[in-house]
């Protein structure tokens, strides 16, 4: 289900509906369609073999009105400067409505990070931070992991512009290991915080969580932890998730119709979210094809892989029962599967409103950074629970008043904190 749809000019198409909406400034606009800065470059990497491989590699910084840039670093194939773009982009708008005082930016590599081993990974992440050192920092941009990084690749970045820099910065990374710098909670969060936010969702449809099926695409960490927490916090039923085989380089879904153990998958899975579909079968899971997950008879559908996959083909596979979609993923529903969304009547928490819990407790790692105190988990998640919580109910309240979709709702909410910022700080 691979989507031809370029991720930024669905990011503006966004944005330009709600400016509209809002009657923004045109001024405001143009500041506001583009990012501030871009860098692209080059990285050297001696190989094992001893050959040198130049691998592309970018850093966009979208806006940084609120705050520091803020975004993962995405290693991936398939990446371009578009999709970098988007990214750092949807970033502002998550800060701002997740009430984080950061800004968005984001990074990529063109690599499959499974082709390289662990000594190339490390000369490929240090050959990054060498680039890139100078226009990143605590008080300017922050990067963090992302698709095909880890947070052990982070631990190596904020030993290199540490080293570079002279001075231990543990808070110019996020995401990093625990007991070097990182923060308990950070591997739960993003999916955690998907949960806190399906749950106030189903509360205001007045649907019982414990009654819920769930499909759920993707089985990385965003997926795994979504998993976990809809069938433990909210006593729901997952029937499905699917992942990338790397071995046949096709997505399948794996289904158990009275619910999966994402205990169980999660131990026979890589590191890289690909499930053994072997053991699987034997555990009495049935293999289907990457996109069966969409059109799954549940009452919630979440989409927790790439951007694009609930594109205007794909979204009339959804399953008349479907009430909410919580989208894990970044960007994974396009403009025109938005309009069949809205027209059905089904109930959306947006992307950057959803998947906040990953930055903002990446937010809460650079304040424990700051202080050099840390907090235990049980802090960690509670505080992500309130900040999700709080988020929510802005969103849901503008889209009541306004009578907006609730995407178009979430962007209300994110630019008009934005522009204030921007306001305050003299820019426009």
């Amino acid at each position: 289900m691979a989507s031809t749809t370029n991720a930024f000019e669905m990011a503006q198409a966004q944005f330009d509906h709600v400016a509209e909406m809002l009657q923004l400034d045109p001024q405001v606009c143009e500041m506001l369609r583009w990012p501030m800065r871009e860098y692209h470059f080059r990285i050297p990497v001696r190989m094992d073999d001893g050959s040198i491989r130049v691998f592309q590699g970018f850093r966009v910084q979208h806006n940084d009105a609120r705050g520091p840039n803020k975004g993962g670093i995405r290693f991936h194939p398939a990446e371009t400067v578009d999709t970098v773009r988007a990214l750092a982009t949807w970033m502002t708008w998550k800060c701002a409505v997740a009430d984080i005082p950061l800004g968005g930016g984001k990074g990529g590599v063109v690599v499959d990070p499974a082709t390289l081993s662990d000594s190339e990974k490390e000369r490929l992440v240090r050959g990054y931070i060498q680039v890139i050192w100078k226009n990143i920092g605590p008080r300017n941009d922050v990067p963090a992991p992302d698709v095909g990084t880890t947070p052990q690749m982070m631990g190596w970045m904020m030993d290199e512009y540490s080293k570079l820099s002279g001075k231990y910065t543990p808070g110019v990374i996020t995401g990093k290991p625990v007991g070097g710098g990182g923060s308990l909670g950070r591997t739960e969060a993003t999916g955690y915080g998907v949960i806190f936010t399906v749950r106030e969702a189903l509360k205001h449809l007045k649907i019982d969580a414990s009654k819920c099926k769930a499909a759920i695409q993707g089985f990385g960490n965003v997926a795994q932890y979504a998993a976990i927490g809809f069938i433990e916090k909210l006593k729901g039923t997952v029937v499905c998730v699917s992942y990338w085989d790397r071995e046949d380089r096709v997505s399948y879904t794996v289904s158990k119709e009275d619910g999966i153990d994402p205990h169980f998958l999660h131990s026979i899975t890589d590191q890289y979210g690909s499930i053994n579909k072997d053991k699987a079968r034997e555990a009495g899971y049935v293999i289907e094809p990457g996109d069966a997950w969409i059109s799954k008879d549940v009452d919630v559908l979440i989409p927790a892989a790439l951007e694009g996959q609930i594109n205007g083909e794909t979204v009339h596979k959804i399953s008349p029962k479907v009430k909410l979609i919580a989208e894990g993923a970044n960007g994974p529903t396009t403009p025109e599967a938005d309009e069949v969304i809205k027209s059905r009547g089904i109930f959306v928490v947006p992307d950057f409103l959803c998947n906040a819990g990953g930055v903002t407790v990446s937010y809460f790692e650079g304040v424990q950074n700051d202080m050099n105190f840390y907090w235990t988990k049980e802090e960690v998640l509670e505080k992500l629970d309130t900040k999700m919580t709080e988020a929510f109910k802005s969103v849901l309240d503008m889209s009541l008043e306004r009578k907006a979709y609730m995407r178009d709702a979430a962007y209300m909410v994110a630019i008009a904190k934005v522009v204030k910022a921007m306001q305050l700080r003299g820019w426009v």
